[in-house]
């Protein structure tokens, strides 16, 4: 401990001007002869630094920092977001009418201060744990006098004059080498001990060890899987008061979702799952991050097949297990046969002498939610789920997708740490820097902390679902190992690359007939699924063989790939342009889109087997494009549309392509030029029409009209 004088006189600096620093960074002292403990002392060696880098030497790294506080400002004013929010507490926020926040603003102060105290105190990634001998001290690269000297728990000046007498002059803010300190050390009768550092560019396979004291608790993660129909997102509903399932094609979830809602004043964190047998790898992603896991069995099926493959990857992950007997409602319900069920396949329940919980629940009424909730946070409280939300996000992609106004867009899990707007981040291997955070509502949130579903922009591409991610003090440092990370990654795959195609698909073996195939999705949580199931078919020595998986709408490089590799394409929820389709056809390649898994494998088994029949193909008989959208009172939204090719017809089936995505399938419900109703519209006219159950409209739309024709064989 020092005075302010002795510390004025120790840096070279005036007592006035040590007093503004401690007024800056919020020391409290009466007047020179006030005592500065070892942090003061620290905190204002740190400042002074800061100041020092940032005016006289122009350090790359300050600059960073003041960039991102800057940035970050700039993002809250964009956003209109009002920076007040409660440091313990992921989910506050208030959104406020447009306005020019001050830089001054107290608030915005307190948000850029906690980021500051963040960089100051950031965790060094340890391949070792830490040294826990009082007599061992711990060297970490850079070490400077003043953090030595905390460590030693003497004042940094008793050190400088230690220094002095080994012929070292020095500062306390200056960088000491370890053989210079290993000599200090040793003065103290203690041992120094280097510090081995994790290789920081695989944060994915190692985990940062937290103090007891800097962990919080969390919500828990909880994840609903089950057979499909046996009632998932119904008891989501049930559970956030929405209705998603009406917004799905062929009522099954076809993509990972994640949502946070309160009981109780405690938050909880759900992951929905899809249920169909394709979904088992995302099933598997799901448990992977998952801290409870709900096993959704419906009264009337009992145990099912997908209801088995979930108990299996529940039990692989080694996560608690909560049990829903769903429908119990219904009159052919059989609440016995499912917990006998559950017995066969491992799951005991408490009822019946074992350790599983088994809630009898009602997602259509509403029974037994209340006492479902109540248990998982029961389990939950069991389990002490805690994490350290002051130090760098660190999480897991649970969606991704493409968007063609603001680029790449990942869903993330918080699974420790805070991230922040303005962070840089690496996710997969593709760096980014956090643009905007969106929670689980759509609204705008200026910081996420662990267990917390967030929708992120920003990153360079599109990552992988099931992608690790971690976030960063630099953007300097995010871009360096992101480029590691790639490199690593094309290093690993070099012979695969660097095969020409004729070496990549090369012969068929002997006696084994394959199916090559070029997969597309919209995004990529279909796309594993599809692809995983499209693999494990198996009809007599005959596979499926993906040779190409990727996001986006079927392009022309793809036709040239599968003319080359004689394959099929196959899309879902995407098509390809005008221009694509036509290159498809001159290249003689078959094209197919679905838009609900099952049917995708149903009809490659029943091709496979010689089966499918009748085929039929799709006929464009006309394009439309939405120019203008007309709301009235009494039907609705009618699409403003300009026919661009073709005649199209009153009852025609029609789907609308928005960013070459399809968003709906369906029939044209009315159609009028003027104020009469027609039965058909030609080419480079306008006319006004509605589509069966949509309303979903918006300008540049394509819609195409089409049918579909048998194929003779």
């Amino acid at each position: 401990m020092m005075t302010l004088e002795d510390y004025a006189l120790d840096v070279n600096k005036t007592i006035d001007e040590i007093k503004a620093l401690c007024d800056k960074i919020g020391i409290n002292y009466e007047d020179e002869n006030s005592l500065l403990n070892e942090t003061d002392i620290i905190l204002l060696d740190n400042e002074q630094q800061d100041e020092e880098d940032y005016v006289t030497t122009g350090d790359e790294d300050a600059l960073e920092e003041q960039r991102l506080e800057e940035e970050v400002e700039d993002i809250a004013e964009e956003l209109a977001l009002d920076t007040k929010f409660d440091l313990d507490n992921s989910s506050s926020f208030e959104k406020v009418k447009p306005k020019v926040v001050k830089k001054t603003d107290n608030n915005k102060k307190d948000f850029l201060k906690e980021r500051k105290k963040m960089y100051k105190n950031r965790e060094k990634l340890q391949s070792n744990e830490q040294v826990q001998d009082e007599n061992v001290i711990l060297y970490k690269e850079g070490m400077n006098v003043s953090e030595l000297a905390a460590l030693l728990e003497v004042a940094p000046v008793e050190l400088v004059k230690k220094l002095m007498t080994l012929g070292v002059m020095a500062n306390i803010n200056q960088a000491i080498d370890y053989d210079t300190a290993e000599i200090i050390v040793t003065d103290y009768n203690k041992t120094l001990k280097k510090e081995e550092t994790a290789d920081i560019s695989n944060f994915e396979n190692f985990e940062i060890e937290d103090r007891e004291e800097d962990l919080v608790e969390r919500p828990p993660v909880v994840t609903i899987m089950g057979h499909v129909d046996h009632g998932k997102t119904s008891l989501l509903d049930a559970i956030r008061k929405t209705d998603v399932v009406s917004g799905e094609a062929g009522g099954i979830t076809q993509a990972i979702g994640a949502y946070s809602v309160k009981y109780n004043d405690k938050k909880l964190t759900f992951i929905d799952t899809p249920g169909h047998a394709a979904f088992t790898e995302m099933r598997a992603r799901g448990a992977s991050i998952t801290d409870i896991v709900i096993i959704i069995v419906a009264a009337d099926d009992g145990i099912m097949p997908q209801t088995r493959e979930a108990i299996d990857h529940a039990k692989a992950a080694g996560c608690p297990i909560i049990v829903a007997i769903n429908k119990i409602d219904k009159p052919e319900a059989n609440v016995d046969r499912v917990m006998t069920g559950l017995v066969e396949n491992g799951l005991t329940p408490e009822a019946w002498g074992g350790d599983i919980i088994v809630n009898q629940i009602s997602a259509k009424t509403g029974v037994g939610i209340n006492e479902l909730l109540e248990n998982i946070l029961l389990v939950a409280e069991m389990e002490s789920l805690k994490a350290n939300p002051n130090r760098y996000a660190t999480g897991a992609v649970i969606e991704s997708k493409k968007d063609s106004k603001i680029g790449s867009v990942a869903t993330l899990l918080i699974q420790n740490g805070t991230l922040r707007l303005g962070d840089p981040i690496v996710i997969g291997n593709y760096f980014g820097k956090v643009r905007t955070l969106k929670n689980d509502k759509g609204q705008n949130i200026v910081e996420a902390k662990p267990s917390t579903p967030v929708e992120v922009t920003g990153i360079s591409e599109v990552p992988s679902a099931g992608d690790k991610f971690m976030a960063f003090e630099s953007e300097k440092q995010a871009k360096q190992i992101a480029e590691e990370r790639t490199l690593r990654s094309k290093a690993s795959d070099t012979n695969f690359s660097s095969m020409t195609l004729d070496d990549l698909f090369g012969q068929i073996q002997e006696g084994v007939k394959e199916i090559n195939v070029v997969l597309k999705a919209d995004v990529n949580g279909s796309l594993e699924a599809v692809k995983n199931a499209l693999e494990k078919i198996d009809v007599e020595g005959v596979k499926v063989k993906v040779i190409r998986s990727a996001v986006g709408a079927i392009t022309e490089s793809d036709i040239v790939l599968a003319s080359a590799s004689k394959a099929l394409i196959i899309g879902f929820n995407v098509r390809g342009s005008g221009k694509t389709l036509d290159t498809a056809k001159e290249y003689g390649i078959t094209i197919k889109t679905y838009d609900i898994i099952y049917k995708v494998v149903e009809d490659m088994e029943a091709a496979m087997k010689g089966m499918l029949d009748p085929e039929f193909e799709e006929k464009v008989l006309g394009t439309l494009e939405i120019r203008q959208i007309f709301k009235f009172s009494k039907v609705g939204l009618i699409a403003g549309c300009h026919v661009t090719s073709g005649i199209v017809k009153n009852g025609q089936k029609a789907r609308i392509i928005r960013d070459d995505v399809v968003v709906y399938n369906g029939s044209i419900k009315t159609l009028q030029r003027e104020k009469d109703q027609v039965k058909e519209v030609k080419k480079d006219m306008d006319c006004g029409l509605t589509l069966e159950n949509c309303q979903d409209y918006k300008e540049n739309d394509i819609i195409e009209v089409y049918e579909l024709v048998e194929i003779k064989r």
